[in-house]
């Protein structure tokens, strides 16, 4: 068995990449979650708020059907580093229109589309890049170490945003994120080896015929096509979810700025114990059976406790019950579906999969926003003091969010209902 001084000399450029990385992705998300506490502030609107997301997804599923053949053309390293400097001059561009007391709500629109369709090529390239630095035998030990810091992020992100918001405005947090960057610039720039691979050589396949390809995978393997469809329905009940969460917290009784870092913390550390669970649990006989099962549990949980509840604490033991159960999922998922895709195809077909399998994000959000803000807080305004809706949802703004996750609770658990019956699925096994 290997020392550990070996260990850390085999892992040395992806220890110094996996450090500045998530520190700079630190810095993305408190400025990504600040963004959502000034928007609201400014409007009021979870459809205002809800927005800021469909303009950053739009762009990567659109074009997340051709990323994998253009990361597999282009330089790793000069990708990341032109892409995260896109990013960050965008951050640069809402700070100086901030200082300058000309910050409007659709120049943060625009930037989140750009954002996104950098990130579209960034996601593959730097996926690619751990794995070119990283030794095989390696791959379950940065497995566990990457899914241990984006939880991490998900617990100090809302907190540290919050905290510096309150105490020093937005500018200071983008000064926080701004100098994140820096560090993992100069740190990829400098200090990361990225090997040079022979790129793809053109075999005159255009982007669209390597998109079809990944297409007529999925149409020929129905179980995998299935399980992606379950996973887009699923993802359409959590983006109406995230559109009418800081909505309902940060109006609530009870809730606010506080109460909003607090059970997003909770779901931060939820995710940690679900990650550290999905590293060391014996491999299941049916992994099909333990996607079904923790997406059953994550949707038939949280959504409920935040419909009824009235206190933080309520609403963040709902946050741990629905979350813990992800990583799990997420883990049989990807182990599932590196064993089944031969490698040859996994690019296409995992560009392909983003495509399909997020689309229903963007129309979640807008479905949220507007639901919440058209439908269900007026409703919820209309009602009489004895009213039972006001008994079981509250009273003032956010009681119709309260409302409104009912409802998603149920269709998320219908959702999972009818793909659990879904013969092609189970196929997977035979």
């Amino acid at each position: 068995m290997k020392n550990i001084n070996l260990i850390m000399k085999e892992l040395h450029s992806f220890l110094i990449l996996w450090s500045t990385q998530s520190l700079s992705l630190l810095g993305s998300s408190m400025t990504n979650f600040a963004l959502v506490m000034w928007t609201y502030q400014e409007k009021g609107s979870a459809l205002t708020t809800a927005l800021l997301s469909v303009c950053s997804y739009v762009p990567y599923i659109v074009m997340s059907i051709f990323a994998g053949a253009l990361s597999d053309k282009w330089n790793k390293k000069v990708t990341m580093l032109v892409s995260d400097s896109f990013a960050a001059l965008c951050t640069v561009m809402v700070l100086v229109l901030l200082k300058s007391g000309q910050l409007e709500i659709w120049h943060l629109y625009c930037l989140n589309a750009l954002n996104g369709l950098m990130g579209t090529v960034q996601q593959p390239a730097g996926d690619v890049a751990i794995s070119l630095i990283t030794p095989r035998e390696h791959y379950q030990k940065v497995s566990g170490l990457r899914s241990f810091s984006n939880s991490l992020v998900n617990i100090l992100s809302p907190v540290a945003a919050t905290s510096i918001f309150a105490a020093f405005g937005l500018d200071a947090v983008i000064y926080f994120d701004l100098s994140t960057f820096t560090v993992a610039f100069i740190a990829l720039c400098f200090f990361v080896d990225i090997p040079i691979v022979q790129e793809i050589k053109d075999k005159g396949d255009s982007l669209i015929e390597s998109a079809k390809d990944g297409l007529r995978y999925l149409k020929e393997h129905r179980g995998i096509l299935d399980l992606i469809l379950f996973l887009a329905g699923i993802n359409l009940t959590a983006s109406m979810y995230n559109a009418a969460f800081p909505a309902m917290l940060l109006s609530r009784s009870g809730g606010g700025e506080r109460a909003l870092a607090i059970v997003n913390a909770s779901v931060g550390i939820a995710m940690l114990v679900g990650s550290l669970a999905a590293s060391v649990l014996p491999e299941p006989k049916s992994r099909v059976r333990i996607i079904c099962n923790t997406l059953f549990l994550s949707m038939s949980t949280e959504n409920f406790f935040l419909a009824f509840g009235s206190s933080v604490p309520v609403w963040c033991l709902g946050a741990i019950l629905g979350w813990i159960w992800v990583p799990i999922m997420n883990a049989n998922m990807d182990v599932l579906f590196r064993s089944y895709i031969p490698v040859a195809m996994q690019g296409r077909v995992y560009s392909t999969r983003n495509t399909l399998q997020f689309f229903t994000i963007p129309v979640g959000y807008l479905l949220g926003g507007v639901l919440v803000d058209k439908v269900f807080e007026p409703f919820m305004a209309m009602q009489q003091p004895d009213s039972l809706w006001l008994t079981a949802f509250g009273s003032g703004k956010g009681s119709g969010a309260a409302m409104f996750f009912m409802i998603i609770g149920i269709l998320g658990v219908v959702t999972c209902l009818i793909f659990r019956n879904d013969s092609h699925i189970w196929k997977l096994e035979e």
